[in-house]
């Protein structure tokens, strides 16, 4: 028996859609005010987690002994400019104006990432100093935003205002995108400009098909259908979608996945609309119609987006390498660009030899398990601090996930692999793309030091999943009451768990010094210490 004919037959016997093709080209959606509304609610849920105490703990965590000086450097010179031995005391123990701290040598820093992310940080030290509430708050700020679009785009893939609050309600409470949201590494700041191209590219192609449900009302399926069928119009969202997925690129090399595989998902989303229309050849139609544009659109834009966050290099003299080519034979291409070439190609080759063994490496086969988390911070208070009284305290800040959402979301996953192959659901097929992008990525260097945070660039479409799964435990509209009721005990179940895990694990999420028999308790594996 063919693979073909065995999915034909385990394939489930879907409903006779009586809906007419404009409905089902562009379903619609629910009420507004419903969807703002949840958005903010379920976002000033993740603000309230991810703001408050956010100066705690009063240090420098983990990799913030680069980031938060590299930002400030960006600051005072534009470049990444090399610091003093003892810089992160010095920054901790001064007044935090950025103007005159003074940690600085006289020569520039060799850094491997693109400075994006180092310039969003550096926002919230322009604002609030460098101080640990100033180089976490950009941060806590895009983690935050990041619930909020979240919540914005799954309402509108599948049109469910309680699917889009779950799916944001398991990222507000998900521990990894919190200690991510409290520390200044670029991972978070990453994750949130990939969500935000993903989002653009979902509006993108809901407004297409809605122009065309339009269309195909007007003048009717026949006309539109003619030769290589209508003209999916002007693609704005394409263009923004591109320039996100730039700046993500800009954060960290890594969204290069993400202009990849996003790029070819909208293509396929185009075979798809022109297939509900009924174009023939619907596959090379896209090929010729929509591929051109959308490599334009999207990943011209993305290239072109990304140079210009090397502007501050661009424009000052000081940045490593930056006359490199002042001293090679002279070509046609300007100085600056082949400078800026030969950066790369000393960062890619100091990224590929990356294979010093850290303490703290994982397996990315082992992510979703959430097997290895790193540590960021940890200090024992014998005299107690802060509300933990007692003689015995510790505080601990440790990038875990939210195992209800994380664990939960391996079956989910398994779940909407199965929708999209069963069901061909685009939605499934989508979250896929995003897991493609962010994580199976990783496979291919298995060898390098990699660290399991770098998890949290796809978390959101982990919490898409789970939410998608919970919608289809909660049951249709149309099935009985019966079934709705133990649906809804079924979902509800998840959510409560995933509450009560964020109560429970909170503490070491966020560096609150307790009782440190109390800590033991939170540490459920070996590998977590």
């Amino acid at each position: 028996m063919s693979t073909a004919t065995l999915l034909a037959k385990l394939r489930p016997m879907p409903a006779r859609d009586t809906r007419s093709l404009p409905e089902r080209l562009y379903p619609p959606m629910p009420k507004a005010w419903i969807g703002w509304v949840s958005a903010v609610v379920v976002a000033g849920i993740a603000g309230v987690i991810r703001f408050v105490d956010l100066w705690r703990p009063h240090a420098v965590m983990f990799d913030e002994t680069y980031y938060a000086k590299d930002a400030l450097s960006l600051l005072r010179y534009g470049y990444e400019q090399s610091t003093v031995k003892d810089a992160n005391d010095i920054i901790l123990n001064s007044n935090g104006d950025w103007r005159t701290v003074d940690i600085f040598t006289d020569q520039s820093a060799f850094v491997v990432h693109p400075p994006f992310g180092k310039w969003t940080i550096a926002v919230g030290e322009y604002l609030f100093g460098a101080t640990p509430f100033g180089y976490r708050f950009s941060v806590a700020l895009l983690g935050t935003l990041a619930v909020f679009i979240l919540v914005r785009i799954v309402r509108r893939m599948t049109r469910s205002d309680l699917i889009a609050i779950f799916a944001g309600l398991f990222l507000a409470l998900d521990g990894l995108s919190i200690v991510m949201s409290r520390t200044s590494l670029l991972d978070n700041i990453l994750a949130f400009w990939a969500l935000a191209g993903f989002g653009f590219l979902v509006l993108d192609r809901d407004f297409t098909r809605k122009r065309l449900a339009k269309i195909v009302s007007l003048r009717g399926l026949d006309a539109v259908c003619a030769g290589m069928g209508p003209s999916l119009g002007w693609r704005p969202y394409r263009w923004l979608a591109g320039i996100s997925l730039g700046l993500a690129c800009g954060v960290k090399w890594s969204g290069i996945w993400f202009v990849a595989v996003f790029a070819v998902m909208a293509v396929l989303w185009d075979v798809g609309t022109r297939k509900s229309i009924g174009v023939r050849h619907p596959f090379w139609v896209s090929v010729l119609k929509s591929a051109p544009p959308a490599f334009i659109g999207i990943v011209v834009v993305a290239f072109a987006t990304y140079l210009a966050t090397w502007t501050g290099w661009f424009v000052t003299d000081g940045g490593w390498g930056r006359h490199w080519a002042d001293s090679q034979p002279h070509t046609w291409i300007p100085s600056a660009l082949l400078s800026l070439w030969h950066y790369h190609v000393e960062a890619w080759n100091f990224s590929i030899n990356l294979t010093a063994d850290h303490s703290y490496q994982s397996n990315p086969l082992s992510w979703m398990f959430q097997v290895r988390p790193v540590s960021f911070y940890y200090e024992s208070f014998p005299n107690g601090a802060g509300s933990c009284t007692g003689s015995n305290c510790a505080a601990e800040v440790l990038a875990v996930g939210n195992p209800v959402l994380w664990w939960g979301g391996c079956f989910a996953l398994l779940h909407q692999l199965w929708r999209w192959i069963a069901w061909r659901d685009w939605r499934s097929g989508a979250l896929l793309a995003g897991m493609l992008a962010g994580w199976v990525s990783w496979w291919l260097i298995l060898d390098r030091t990699i660290f399991s945070f770098y998890a949290v660039a796809f978390a959101p479409f982990v919490a898409i999943a789970l939410a998608m799964s919970c919608g289809s435990i909660l049951g249709p509209v149309k099935a009985s009451s019966r079934r709705r009721l133990w649906g809804s005990v079924g979902a509800g179940s998840i959510l409560l768990l995933t509450v009560i895990a964020a109560w429970w694990w909170y503490p070491v999420w966020t560096g609150e010094p307790i009782p440190q028999p109390l800590l033991v308790l939170r540490i459920w594996m070996p590998t977590w210490v």
